[in-house]
């Protein structure tokens, strides 16, 4: 099994940045892609942005230019948030994949969230 726990979420205005952290431990030789994902109040959880074991990136299209995902082996992983946005506003998910994949399967790992809320 494979742990996951998100800091670095908080309270920014509009046009400030954050940074989420991501800390992995466990089996983590079975992580090959790690990703972010966020859900807002009554939508469904989206894809942010994911990183593979190689260091490819891809990117919602809504954060892109604006948000950076990076990676330090299997067990921590960041994103970089700037120019934040009130439409940013969310709870922010780690997700570890076994393949590597953009795609969210069943044997994904997850950590429990953390909000960011963006002021406007």
């Amino acid at each position: 099994q494979v742990q996951l726990v998100e800091s670095g979420g908080g309270l920014v205005q509009a046009g400030g940045s954050l940074r989420l952290s991501c800390a992995a431990s466990g089996t983590i030789f079975s992580i090959n892609a790690m990703g972010w994902y966020r859900q807002a109040p009554g939508k469904q959880r989206e894809l942010v942005a994911v990183i593979s074991s190689g260091g490819s990136t891809s990117y919602a299209d809504s954060v892109k230019g604006r948000f950076t995902i990076s990676r330090v082996n299997a067990k921590n992983m960041y994103l970089q948030m700037n120019s934040l946005k009130p439409e940013d506003t969310a709870v922010y998910y780690c997700n570890a994949k076994k393949r590597d994949t953009v795609v969210v399967r069943g044997d994904d790992y997850w950590g429990k969230g953390t909000q960011v809320t963006v002021s406007s």
